[in-house]
């Protein structure tokens, strides 16, 4: 049986009438990657502070690596790492200078083991550069080693990936791959639909509640109700105006140069096709579509 690094039963928390985060439950197994979706002020930030214990419930109880979140923070926080939305790095030491302070704070003097996480997030070569010449990604890079310095069994990264470049993206979640089959189990809040992609399960909030919880490819087949067709019209505002009205059509969006149309099940293009073109819009073509994470959000979300 898997074990439970974190367990989390009807978490909540209020700042005055304000409910930031409600009556929320979940668990994380060991050696997960876990997503937590959702948009800026779903509530994602506080979850993760509160499993830290640096910030107190409203209501509810977790635990996380077997200790209780609030009433054992300390012991929560010496064997957890987390990476938060703002780097807490100082620009005027160099990369190693910061990791060999931030190991300081965890009692780690090893010299070797500080070379060793540089090395782990690529930083070698990078030593002696001052933080505040270093790229976006480099920075980034950084922040995770100082995360993982005292070589934590669980991860916390809160929108690690937010301001970077794709490429840098890319490169930064092979990294958490690469920490997750070396057994660290990790916790990511992410905005982005697609990197919610990567993850082993993925949880969705919004407005404080956590509205689903499941492998990506589940979410997708439970969520969506019907078929994606992707609808190549012109002009595409007509479109947009034709398509809602034809029944059995639940919800149409623009994606780039087209239409992204979702209809009931077993919806014919052919009726969609006719539809179109008896209000006049010209339709180049329609094929089908696969469920994105954001076909689920934006389902859950009505």
């Amino acid at each position: 049986m898997t074990d439970s690094v974190i367990s989390v039963q009807n978490l909540t928390r209020r700042f005055g009438d304000f409910v930031a985060v409600d009556h929320i439950n979940f668990e994380v197994n060991e050696g997960e990657v876990v997503g937590y979706l959702g948009p800026n002020g779903s509530g994602k930030t506080t979850t993760i502070r509160m499993l830290l214990g640096l910030l107190k419930p409203s209501e509810g109880e977790a635990t996380v690596l077997g200790f209780d979140a609030f009433r054992q923070s300390e012991e929560v926080r010496a064997r957890a790492g987390y990476m938060s939305q703002k780097f807490a790095i100082y620009d005027d030491l160099t990369a190693l200078e910061n990791l060999t302070f931030y190991g300081g704070v965890y009692g780690i003097t090893d010299k070797a083991r500080i070379a060793r996480t540089l090395e782990l997030v690529g930083l070698h070569g990078h030593e002696s550069t001052l933080t505040r010449s270093l790229s976006a990604g480099w920075r980034q890079r950084l922040a995770l080693g100082i995360a993982l310095v005292h070589e934590p069994k669980l991860l916390f990264l809160d929108e690690p990936t937010s301001g970077v470049d794709p490429t840098a993206r890319r490169a930064f979640w092979d990294l958490i791959y690469e920490l997750a089959e070396n057994g660290v189990t990790i916790l990511v809040t992410t905005h982005y639909m697609d990197e919610a992609e990567y993850c082993e399960r993925v949880g969705i909030m919004r407005d404080g509640k956590l509205l689903a919880m499941d492998t990506p490819s589940n979410l997708k087949r439970d969520i969506i109700p019907g078929d994606v067709w992707e609808v190549y019209a012109e002009p595409l505002q007509d479109g947009l105006a034709v398509l809602p009205e034809i029944e059995g059509v639940l919800r149409v969006g623009l994606a780039g140069d087209h239409l992204r149309t979702i209809t009931k099940k077993g919806m014919k293009k052919e009726i969609l096709l006719k539809a179109l073109k008896v209000k006049n819009v010209i339709v180049k073509g329609i094929v089908g579509g696969e469920p994105t994470l954001e076909d689920v959000f934006l389902s859950l979300a009505r």
